[in-house]
């Protein structure tokens, strides 16, 4: 892996633990929530796509772009309202290594079996690592209902399947189909953000309120959520997926170590071996 890609994915790493982190704090917000950081990111980056359009050489094919871009909006919105909902029902240090686990164990299956990548033996053994982590964090046998709560679970297997399908969609778009990341990114936010306004109009008072009582979170996600995302979409230009989804991963721990020192969940010993062993098996699966 190049130097400049690590580096990148490192970045990205740090951000999105530090995003999520502000998504947990707002819970409830649900699909408003969801909703108000899309938005906020479409307005911040559409000046910054426009000017590299206007400026820039790159002149993308515009049937294909718009396919994969409303490709990938669909993905991601799911993937919001997933994870929010998660956030809603669970703890931090279940639901985020659960789905930043599950995202990377999809994202080689499948690029194993659909996209003819030949695993080696340190991935086979990075994919048991990540099974055995899933199960620590998940499974607490001497805690009264054998663990954490169910909706914690299904709802960090559901947000990495979601990830695991964005993650497939868009190496394929900014790989194969060699889409400009930053324009491609753009567009997905402002369709993520249509998709989403009528929900949001419907609800305009409740808008109104998450705005009021959580404007830094709304505008922390909107932020570094497409800061870390676009730094994952220029390493994927140069690194294969088998790669990029497991490195990024880093996040687990860090994440796992905000919510114990943050937000003071319980349980913090195990949840945290558990986010370090996903993350051994993800740095196996990386170096195979």
């Amino acid at each position: 892996m190049h130097a400049g890609s690590l580096a990148l994915l490192l970045g990205a790493a740090v951000l999105h633990a530090a995003w999520n982190f502000a998504a947990k704090r707002v819970g409830a917000g649900g699909a408003v929530f969801v909703w108000c950081y899309y938005t906020a990111s479409a307005v911040l980056c559409l000046p910054v796509a426009a000017g590299s359009l206007l400026l820039g050489s790159v002149r993308p094919d515009w049937g294909w772009w718009s396919a994969a871009a409303l490709g990938t909006a669909v993905l991601h919105v799911g993937y919001g309202l997933i994870l929010q909902r998660g956030y809603a029902v669970g703890d931090m240090s279940v639901v985020y290594p659960l789905a930043r686990g599950t995202g990377p164990l999809l994202s080689v299956a499948v690029a194993v079996l659909l996209l003819g990548e030949h695993p080696q033996a340190v991935q086979i053994a990075g994919v048991a690592a990540v099974v055995l982590g899933v199960g620590v964090i998940s499974v607490n046998p001497a805690a009264a209902g054998g663990g954490p709560r169910v909706g914690s679970v299904v709802h960090g297997v559901l947000t990495g399947a979601a990830i695991a399908g964005y993650t497939l969609w868009d190496d394929h778009s900014v790989g194969t189909l060699a889409m400009p990341p930053l324009l491609y990114f753009t567009a997905g936010c402002v369709l993520q953000s249509a998709l989403l306004t009528p929900y949001a109009m419907a609800r305009r008072r409740e808008a109104a309120r998450l705005w009021r009582t959580h404007r830094r979170e709304t505008l922390v996600v909107a932020v570094l959520s497409p800061l870390a995302y676009l730094f994952v979409l220029f390493a994927m230009r140069t690194t294969p997926v088998s790669v990029v989804a497991p490195v990024r991963e880093l996040s687990i721990v860090i994440g796992s170590l905000v919510a114990w020192r943050v937000l003071g969940e319980p349980h913090p010993v195990r949840r945290l071996v558990g986010a370090a062993i996903v993350l051994t098996g993800i740095v196996g699966i990386a170096l195979g």
